[in-house]
């Protein structure tokens, strides 16, 4: 059994789209998705997956859909994903502030034109690296300032996207591993 994370993109912001995180985790329960456990109100949940098979990102957005009545992107990793990307955060380097430290879970890696394209474009100081289907981000400021938003992700890399900060990350990986 494996430790799966999925997150998902712009729920419970600015009271809408508002889905309990008690009806999420009896929707889970209702998919046959045990050992469900949520964080944060934003769209957080810790699961253990029998089936590497299912399309849980798919099942997911769809029963959301059907349950609450609008459609929410749904993004799934791994505890072992998830780990590596701690590992990897080429921004660790830059700062001692995880404040600073974002990251962008992408729906699928996207092409390398659009990468290409997307590096090409330069926010200093704030920064961002894209490795697979995973964008690192590092705001010098705050995050609701920056031009490094979802929306700018999705449009350049033509993939949907779902960004949480570096705390939140730590945390989920935590959850994911107990």
């Amino acid at each position: 059994m494996n430790s799966k994370i999925a997150i998902l993109r712009g729920i419970n912001v600015g009271g809408k789209r508002k889905i309990l995180m008690a009806d999420l985790k009896n929707l889970c329960g209702e998919l046959g998705i045990t050992n469900v456990q949520t964080y944060i109100q934003s769209g957080n949940i810790i699961f253990r997956a029998t089936d590497p098979s299912v399309d849980l990102e798919n099942k997911l957005e769809t029963a959301i859909s059907e349950k609450f009545g609008f459609e929410v992107p749904v993004i799934v990793r791994t505890s072992e994903e998830l780990q590596e990307l701690v590992d990897q955060n080429p921004f660790y380097s830059l700062t001692t502030d995880i404040n600073k430290l974002h990251l962008t879970f992408l729906k699928e890696k996207p092409a390398q034109e659009n990468i290409q394209q997307t590096e090409s474009f330069d926010y200093k100081p704030d920064r961002f690296k894209i490795q697979n289907k995973d964008v690192f981000i590092y705001c010098e400021g705050k995050y609701h300032q920056s031009k490094l938003t979802n929306n700018f992700f999705e449009k350049k890399l033509k993939t949907g996207a779902t960004t949480r900060n570096w705390k939140t990350v730590l945390k989920l990986l935590e959850l994911s591993k107990g």
